[in-house]
């Protein structure tokens, strides 16, 4: 059975529509309490939109009907959270965000005990059970929760590296005005850096809004204008991770996975030699791995789809094109500020600029696109989208390759094409984007 509710990363939608409301978000935390086997602390952290108080109050009302205990862990990134739940042993934990979409969606993800994402089957077997009503309950009051998680997170996170190791650093830090607006900053400036911050006065409204790891473009301009070493973006949860360098240069998550693993493999301390992404990262990530020694294992889109991968292949490194990157010694699940101070460990080790380093990936030339749709049909459906497929696999053949596939967050359509040569790709493309709209009913322009 397919998952109506839950996508690739959690329930996710606009804020009082028919989904992500108070109502609903009550319904879903009594369902999640009767679904536990053993009852016991849930903690709830959320991020900074003007909606994520009234919806953890509900979740909360919802889980002490169900019999559970909510524990409010307030403003907290996704990884402190995650981290909050495996180290105190919590039956739950359940994060009020909705990432890196705009202030006025709002979502739901659950972490399960040792702070990994629910699968697939424990989401369907909470869907299945939602159908039942809630008792009344008390109303939960937020109130401080009983253990600083974002202290112990960014404790934590300050010893990754050594003492005053970034002394005379100059870091630009780009927090969304998202969660990691408290956490990023403290770590970096106790190591040292000197931090210039973006995106860090968050009001509720102005998460991701032109900041964060979408949108890098105002990261760039200043780490050149300000002479920085780095530069540094989440989303607005704080799980993912986008780098500058210090011409300006931005690094994506399949970038910052090829510098990480390659230097691991040199040194013989990749995990089974192994790196784990998705689909959509490009295919110089394979070509990168497989000559330093090392080899590439991909899985479907998501980072708890990674994090699967990582645990069937004992791996320990993976993360996605879009910034997750998981390192999971030391965290259970995508961390934006892990997967810096992971990227600076080698900068330092190797005394080499990021300009230098991210020279481990040569991209396969790419084009990303994608299609706002009223309605997601079937791909199996959609005969022109379909052919024209076939049609550019065969074209391509081992010099590049064709990904359609719906968001698992959004109503969307996304294409990918990648090929030897940009022209060819563009054309392509264009080929790949007139056949989806000869299929659905697609709003507007496309977007990259």
């Amino acid at each position: 059975m397919t998952r109506k509710y839950f996508g690739t990363d959690g329930i996710r939608g606009p804020y009082g529509g028919p989904v992500v409301n108070e109502a609903f978000a009550e319904r879903l935390g009594f369902t999640a309490a009767v679904w536990l086997k053993k009852k016991g602390r849930v903690l709830i952290g959320r991020d900074t939109r003007d909606s994520g108080r009234a919806l953890a109050a509900a979740v909360a009302r919802g889980l002490q009907a169900g019999g559970a205990e909510p524990v409010f862990l307030g403003v907290a990134p996704t990884p402190a959270v995650a981290r909050a739940v495996q180290m105190e042993g919590a039956a739950l934990g359940v994060v009020i965000t909705a990432s890196h979409n705009a202030a006025a969606d709002n979502g739901i993800k659950f972490f399960g005990p040792g702070g990994v994402k629910l699968t697939d089957a424990e989401e369907l077997a909470i869907e299945q059970l939602l159908a039942g009503k809630v008792a009344p309950a008390a109303v939960a009051e937020e109130s401080p929760s009983v253990t600083d998680a974002c202290a112990a997170y960014i404790a934590a996170a300050t010893k990754l590296l050594p003492l005053e190791s970034l002394a005379g650093w100059k870091i630009v830090l780009d927090t969304a005005n998202g969660a990691s607006c408290g956490t990023s900053p403290a770590v970096f400036r106790g190591l040292g850096a000197e931090v210039i911050g973006l995106g860090d006065h968050p009001d509720g409204a102005n998460i991701n809004a032109g900041v964060g790891s979408e949108h890098p473009q105002l990261l760039a301009a200043r780490v050149k204008e300000s002479g920085a070493k780095l530069g540094v973006a989440h989303d607005g949860d704080g799980d993912r991770c986008v780098l500058c360098d210090e011409l300006g240069g931005v690094l994506d998550g399949d970038e910052i996975l090829t510098l990480l693993a390659t230097h691991a493999l040199a040194h013989g301390t990749l995990v089974n030699r192994t790196l784990v992404v998705t689909v959509q990262s490009n295919l110089g990530v394979d070509a990168a791995i497989e000559a330093a020694g090392g080899q590439v294992h991909r899985t479907a889109v998501g980072d708890r789809y990674v994090i699967e991968g990582m645990q069937a292949r004992h791996a320990t490194l993976g993360g996605e094109s879009s910034g997750h990157i998981i390192c999971s010694e030391i965290s259970p699940t995508g961390d934006g500020l892990v997967a810096a101070l992971k990227v600076i460990e080698v900068m330092l080790a190797t005394k080499q600029p990021l300009s230098l380093l991210r020279g481990a990936l040569r991209k396969f030339p790419q084009l990303t696109a994608a299609l706002a749709v009223r309605d997601k049909r079937p791909l199996d459906n959609c005969a022109h989208l379909s052919a024209a497929c076939v049609a550019l696999e065969e074209e391509l053949g081992t010099q590049g390759r064709v990904l359609v596939r719906y968001s698992g967050t959004e109503p969307k359509l996304r294409l990918l094409v990648e090929g030897p040569t940009r022209v060819r790709v563009q054309v392509a493309m264009a080929r790949l984007t007139a056949a989806a709209r000869a299929d659905l009913d697609v709003v507007g322009p496309a977007e990259n």
